[in-house]
């Protein structure tokens, strides 16, 4: 996987757990309980989708500009995104992506909840 820098990004930010979904072999990154981003592996393994979740017209849009840009494996196909770990999209957009992913998840607990998890 060339975005070997992923692991770090996401727990450097506030409120971010992480797991293994053993029966999916999903590394799964969630914030307040709920996911935002994964790793989804192969049964080697070895990563072969980064999935994330974005509003409906911009992945679409990403999924038209990048055909490294899939639907979201196995998660909703209107606001989860999958892209492939070994493509060519640019470190700095993925960054944006998973960005975007954790604040439009955190944006959907209460404000008293937001607090709690930034805390």
């Amino acid at each position: 996987m060339k975005y070997t820098w992923i692991d770090e990004y996401l727990l450097e930010k506030k409120g971010v757990t992480k797991d293994l979904q053993a029966d999916w072999n999903w590394i799964r990154y969630q914030i307040g309980g709920k996911m935002f981003a994964a790793v989804c592996m192969d049964d080697k393994d070895i990563p072969c989708y980064i999935t994330l979740k974005l509003e409906p017209s911009e992945g679409d849009f990403l999924r038209n500009q990048y055909e490294d840009i899939i639907p979201g494996y196995y998660m909703n196909k209107t606001h989860w995104n999958s892209v492939l770990p070994d493509g060519e999209v640019p470190d700095d957009l993925l960054k944006e992506m998973l960005d975007k992913s954790y604040h439009l998840v955190l944006k959907g607990f209460s404000k008293k909840r937001q607090a709690e998890i930034l805390a």
